[in-house]
């Protein structure tokens, strides 16, 4: 059976030249793509009423599935031809008989360029190029063979629709490339159902039944795949928690990864593209659900891929919490070489008793107090910093890493370092009873609390405690005569507080709320809850140090003209006397907050900051944790070794703008972390509980904003008539949804 075929480079129909004419075969056909044609002669197949005895073995075999496919094609070749008609100056027909109708090819229908077959004798037939008319109705043609001659109209058997300036030497190549793409089957099938249905197409209609076929077999192929996808799911949606497939099983197979990925991407509201939107959705409607972001995570969840407790935020803002390698590797170097460039700078304080007050759980420990009281009675404090460049240096590996970084993560679920863990723990932090390196702040304060004297300076000093806020509280307030220095600390974070607030300064203390979660794969993680006042003498204490210490940055890069991130923040006209009516703590300092202005940043001279009522603030004391504080010790460093700075204050500006992103999204994910975890914590109280709120203000009406001071959450209920902003009312949990970020409350009669 002789077959047509496309042509690869130019979409045309060819057919075997060995072939008898197509004049002479009703049966063969041709593939030729839609998009290519260019309003050529209408040729038009009519299939004859009974089939040909050659196809007979063909017929028999055909399964099912394929004359549906075929009768599929047949029901769009019909919409095909109610959406376009194809124009052509002249018809040329073709019937069974091979004969010509509806009149002659002449030279109103050639013209140079065209590609047509022509039978050159009763034996051959060739393919040739229209090359110029010769006389009235005869054409100079160039053939396949090189050989140029005059034909007649009816010699010509074929036009070669969509192809035009064809240049006569491509003929070859024609040939050579048609015939590599030989694919008789879908022409059988299509012809076969002509022959059924008594049917007729145009050229244009048939070329379009291989790429028909296509794509309903590829339609049928990825409907057969999804229903084995969507069983895979309702498979591992049917299994207990423990039993659930492991992630990585669902990576395996690349078809399954893309589905997989596409519902994650969806989940996230994070698709790269409209083929993962769409993926994301044929799944979610397979699967009988919504198409919905929360859809998709609750699936991903239900399957084992989500953990219960999945943090979203993770994922949305791709927080890579791993280090490579190569940063490993470079920082097991640096904890191999001890040497110290300011070795033989530093000032040995490792005499003075030196306490370390942080939370109970901290991983890393940056900073330290010391005091002693003066002859004359004044007070001398010193703030002891980690030295982490004592190990790093600007523009190594490691800083390059911490800069993209920007900031340490601190979440209730994990903590994610700036630094690699065991380059912060071992190298960097401040270790009870070991020598460690030190920037030491020392101040002499005033009676009244301004700063008398201070000095900046390179230390190796010796902790003498770790203690916790609450071990540190209780010590305070025992008054043990042991603990002389902690109580000098204590009377120093006190005249400090007076001081700043004679300067203008505004209490912001208020309830601060931690959690940690111990195991949050699990379906129900153990949560351990922390509420802690800002307003408790230790974290007053340690609060009103590091303020210390950012200010003497400040005035100390000031006086010596070194660029710095010098922070700021504009008072507001805030009366204090105008919110003294209401109770100090949450309610005191949510109203504050309402009207305080944004910080602003400067790096060339300290700007007030009016909110802490000093005249300069530089955030010194966390170089482990936060990369602006790394980038004032480089600076601060280089300027006591008597280096060249290494960042002018444009280049620490542009570093800025790039470091306070970051440290934007860390502080998102841990909002929205937080919340979410006390939200959980929440759903899991009996519902019985009764819970002590503050109202902080009205929203509308007797809808007021509360503030859960048990558990150091905000949020809205309706409050009864003759309730006042400050009162302490009682209020039950009807819902908490973590998950939506739901939280129903209702007043206790």
């Amino acid at each position: 059976m002789t077959m047509a075929v496309r042509a690869a480079n130019s979409c045309s129909v060819f057919r075997s030249v060995s072939s008898p004419p197509f004049s002479s075969f009703p049966c063969r056909l041709s593939h030729f793509a839609p998009s290519r044609f260019r309003g050529v002669s209408k040729l038009r197949f009519q299939a004859p009423a009974s089939r040909p005895e050659k196809l007979l073995p063909y017929w028999g075999i055909l399964s099912c599935s394929v004359y549906s496919l075929v009768e599929s094609v047949m029901e769009e070749l019909e919409v095909l031809r109610a959406r376009k008609r194809v124009y052509a100056s002249s018809k040329v027909g073709l019937v069974s008989s091979g004969q010509l109708v509806e009149g002659k090819v002449d030279k109103r229908v050639l013209q140079k360029g065209l590609l047509l077959e022509f039978r050159k004798d009763s034996e051959r037939v060739l393919l040739a190029v229209a090359q110029k008319p010769d006389g009235k109705k005869n054409w100079v043609v160039s053939d396949q063979n090189g050989v140029t001659s005059s034909i007649k109209p009816q010699q010509i058997t074929f036009i070669v629709p969509g192809v035009e300036n064809f240049d006569h030497t491509e003929i070859s190549d024609f040939i050579e490339k048609a015939h590599k793409n030989l694919d008789p089957t879908l022409l059988e099938y299509a012809w076969m159902e002509l022959l059924e249905k008594n049917k007729s197409v145009t050229a244009e209609e048939l070329a379009e039944v291989e790429e028909l076929l296509r794509r309903k077999h590829a339609k049928e192929e990825a409907e057969k795949e999804l229903q084995e996808f969507v069983g895979l799911l309702m498979s591992a949606k049917g299994v207990s928690l423990h039993s659930k497939p492991p992630k990585e099983s669902w990576t395996v197979d690349d078809k399954i990864q893309h589905r997989i990925e596409s519902l994650e991407a969806y989940a996230i509201d994070a698709c790269k593209n409209d083929d993962q939107k769409k993926t994301a959705g044929v799944i979610l409607k397979a699967m009988g659900l919504p198409r919905t972001s929360s859809s998709a995570v609750n699936l991903l969840i239900d399957i084992g891929y989500f953990p219960v407790h999945v943090n979203l935020d993770l994922l949305k803002f791709n927080v890579h919490t791993e280090y490579s390698d190569e940063i490993l590797s470079a920082a097991e170097s640096l904890l191999l070489d001890s040497s110290d460039p300011d070795e033989m700078e530093r000032k040995d304080l490792t005499h003075l008793k030196v306490y370390a007050i942080d939370v109970d759980e901290a991983d890393e420990l940056d900073d330290a107090l010391s005091a002693t009281r003066l002859q004359d009675g004044r007070i001398k404090v010193w703030i002891h910093v980690a030295d982490p460049t004592s190990l790093v240096q600007p523009g190594s590996k490691i800083d390059r890493e911490a800069m993209r970084k920007g900031t340490s993560i601190f979440l209730p679920t994990a903590t994610f370092p700036m630094f690699p863990e065991k380059l912060a723990m071992e190298g960097m932090s401040l270790k009870q009873g070991k020598v460690c390196n030190a920037v030491s702040v020392s101040v002499v304060l005033h009676h009244g609390g301004g700063i008398a004297e201070y000095t900046v300076e390179n230390s190796i000093i010796r902790p003498t405690y770790m203690l916790t806020y609450e071990s540190a509280s209780e010590l305070i307030h025992l008054n043990l005569e042991e603990e002389a220095e902690l109580r000098i600390l204590s009377e120093a974070a006190a005249l400090r507080l007076q001081w700043r607030r004679q300067q203008g300064a505004i209490d912001t203390a208020t309830i601060d709320t931690r959690i940690k979660v111990a195991n949050p794969d699990d379906l129900e993680p153990s949560i351990n809850l922390y509420v802690e006042n800002q307003a408790d003498p230790a974290m007053r204490l340690v609060s009103e140090m590091m303020i210390l210490c950012g200010e003497v940055i400040a005035t100390f890069g000031s006086c010596n003209n070194i660029p710095l991130p010098y922070r700021g923040q504009p008072q507001s006209n805030i009366d204090a006397s105008a919110f003294s009516h209401l109770p100090e703590g949450p309610v005191r300092s949510s109203a504050y907050v309402k009207i305080m202005r944004a910080a602003e940043m400067d790096f060339r001279k300290p700007i007030r900051h009016g909110v802490l009522g000093i005249p300069g603030y530089v955030q010194f004391t966390s170089p482990i944790r936060r990369y602006m504080d790394l980038l004032a010790h480089y600076q601060v460093k280089a300027f006591l070794r008597g280096d060249s700075l290494p960042y002018s204050a444009g280049q620490l500006e542009g570093m800025a703008s790039l470091i306070n992103m970051r440290v934007r999204v860390a502080k998102r994910l841990y909002n929205s972390s937080l919340r979410y975890w006390l939200l959980e914590f929440l759903r899991r109280q009996p519902k019985e509980k009764k819970f002590r709120a503050l109202i902080l203000r009205f929203i509308k009406d007797r809808v007021a904003a509360l503030f859960l001071t048990e558990v150091g959450i905000q949020a809205s209920a309706w409050v009864s008539v003759g309730s006042q902003i400050g009162d302490e009312i009682e209020v039950w949990v009807e819902e908490a949804h973590p998950r939506d970020d739901v939280l129903s409350l209702k007043e206790v009669a």
